[in-house]
């Protein structure tokens, strides 16, 4: 297996940051979510200057393998991952989780006491395996779809206040 690198993302990486997107969404989660919630959930990318400026407003890493980019993820503030998405054909080959480790660090360098992620059913198991505990299910409306997710928490090394549970 080809080593995973980071680097930040840049403006021009819009447009394939939107198919990893897209991709992402309608193989990955299609045992999670049927065709009408991943369609109203991908089209989030149909605009891709401001689906652009979310990544861009946001610190956002791509992990690439080999020259292509495989996966992208963004930490909002210091303590939120708000996007994790990896390309199908890098799937289970570690993208995520090393996309995960990454803004973990990230966030403590920033003086985070606990990070945050609303996991999508098909996220929730890597995000579980990251030390990430579900504090409660969401349901999120998109479009004319309802989708489930889950409120996680992980707290970070100097914090000892324990997650509540709703």
């Amino acid at each position: 297996m080809s080593a995973i690198s980071l680097r930040p993302y840049l403006p021009a990486d819009a447009r394939r940051c939107a198919e990893i997107f897209r991709a992402s969404i309608a193989e990955l989660a299609a045992d999670d979510y049927d065709d009408d919630q991943r369609e109203a959930w991908a089209s989030r990318a149909d605009d891709e200057q401001v689906f652009g400026a979310r990544l861009g407003g946001a610190l956002t890493l791509l992990a690439m393998i080999d020259g292509a980019a495989a996966g992208f993820a963004t930490l909002k503030g210091a303590d939120e991952i708000d996007m994790l998405f990896v390309e199908p054909e890098f799937a289970r080959r570690g993208v995520g989780r090393t996309l995960v480790d990454a803004l973990t660090r990230l966030a403590q360098a920033r003086g985070a006491k606990r990070l945050t992620t609303e996991a999508s059913d098909v996220a929730k198991p890597l995000f579980e395996r990251q030390g990430f505990t579900a504090q409660k299910r969401n349901l999120v409306h998109i479009g004319d779809q309802w989708l489930a997710n889950t409120t996680m928490t992980k707290t970070l090394a100097g914090d000892s206040t324990p997650p509540t549970r709703h």
